[in-house]
């Protein structure tokens, strides 16, 4: 056999081919393909983050519908209660009147309790002017009576009208040959013809009253001694109710004339509210209000009784003079909570002005103003159109549409200001 020489040896450690010696030595890397791959679906992947990011995102809004209902207008003021019937007892006579025992609050019974009592002074005694004046009070006060009578006669009469018509609007209501509103009207007008012959037959009291207490005055005229117990004159309660204010309430020498204390119920309460007078133009008899704000979370209904004729001026808090007209209202049918009310307590008025059973509505918050324009932001797949509208009349919540908008159209309410034409905008989810 050959022997292996040097030279074979060399030859066959030497790699075949053209290949440098040391890539024999040298492994492949296993996976490079893959994880290039996976090199560039990253870098891909970034880039796609970078642009989403980039992109704008849509503007989440809340959104409302044009829908069709009823609307009323109101005119909301501040306003406070008020005893309808009150009566302000005064002195009949000069004398020395004695400390007045009543305080705020106390009950009175017409012709049974007594106010106050008078001495008469001397001097009224021989005082021939005194006598005249006091005749002259009796037919004053006669007068009176009679004209009170004849007042109550009227308000009886057009009561019994008015509880007639009731009555026969109940029976039409029952066959359905009547609407809603002339019913409320034929309430509306039993309620007010009621509350007319109490008030009457108030006044007429009051007439009766005086007229006994200017009799009592020239009886004391005829007293041979003032000093006497029979001299003394007694002051009655005119009305029975509560005393609502004692304007004197120690002894001391009075006038004819002079103010002793108020009286009145508290039971028969009305609402008194100062309005603008341009809101008060469009305020009719027999309007509706909502009284709120009184310590319940429930409104009171009242209605509209008289909207004075004669307006006055009162300065508001910035210092601008203001004309305003007093509205005064009637509650109807007030629950036992309302009995708590008193004179002079403070509450708030929502007068109708104006009302329409069926009108296209959108909401108040989708409107905004440019220029003398009013303007709206439409959903509009998945974008944010701003159009035009002509809207009427208001309560704050509620607009009415005449024109621009359709039936079932969703707005953008409150918009922020980043919401323009065209720009994209998805609904906020309400949790």
């Amino acid at each position: 056999m050959p022997e292996n020489t040097p030279q074979t040896q060399n030859q066959l450690s030497e790699p075949q081919g053209d290949s440098p010696p040391w890539d024999a030595k040298r492994n492949k890397p296993k996976g490079a393909f893959l994880r290039k791959l996976i090199t560039w679906a990253g870098i891909l992947g970034l880039v796609a983050l970078v642009a989403m990011g980039l992109m704008p995102k849509p503007i989440e809004v809340e959104l409302g519908k044009v829908a069709r209902g009823p609307l009323t207008v109101h005119v909301v003021e501040e306003g406070k209660t008020r005893i309808r019937n009150r009566y302000v007892v005064s002195a009949p006579i000069a004398g020395q009147m004695r400390r007045v025992p009543l305080k705020a609050g106390d009950e009175v019974i017409a012709g049974k309790t007594v106010i106050a009592t008078i001495e008469p002074v001397l001097a009224s005694l021989l005082d021939p002017r005194t006598r005249v004046q006091a005749e002259a009070r009796i037919k004053t006060a006669e007068a009176t009576r009679a004209r009170a009578v004849e007042s109550l006669d009227m308000s009886k009469t057009a009561e019994k009208f008015a509880v007639a018509n009731w009555e026969r609007t109940q029976k039409l209501k029952t066959s359905g040959s009547i609407s809603e509103t002339d019913r409320d009207n034929a309430e509306r007008d039993y309620e007010l013809k009621q509350r007319e012959v109490r008030a009457a037959d108030f006044a007429l009291k009051v007439a009766e009253f005086e007229l006994e207490q200017a009799k009592a005055a020239l009886l004391q005229l005829d007293a041979p001694n003032a000093s006497d117990k029979a001299a003394e004159l007694p002051v009655y309660s005119p009305v029975s109710g509560r005393v609502l204010k004692v304007m004197q309430e120690s002894a001391m020498v009075v006038t004819p004339g002079l103010a002793i204390l108020e009286v009145g119920d508290p039971a028969d309460i009305e609402i008194e509210a100062e309005i603008l007078s341009r809101d008060a133009v469009a305020i009719k008899k027999g309007a509706k209000v909502q009284v709120e704000q009184w310590g319940d979370d429930q409104p009171l209904d009242a209605i509209v009784r008289l909207v004075e004729p004669a307006a006055f001026t009162k300065v508001s808090a910035l210092g601008v003079e203001e004309q305003r007209v007093y509205v005064l209202s009637d509650l109807k049918n007030p629950p036992d909570k309302a009995k708590a009310l008193g004179d002079r307590y403070r509450v708030e008025v929502r007068v109708a002005v104006w009302h329409k059973d069926d009108v296209l509505l959108v909401p108040s918050g989708a409107l905004f103003r440019e220029g003398v324009d009013w303007k709206t932001f439409v959903y509009e797949g998945g974008k944010a159109k701003k159009v035009s509208l002509e809207a009427g009349r208001s309560d704050g919540r509620m607009t009415e549409v005449v024109n621009g908008l359709e039936l079932g159209t969703q707005v953008l309410l409150h918009p922020p200001d980043t919401v323009k034409d065209g720009v994209m905008v998805t609904e906020r989810k309400v949790e």
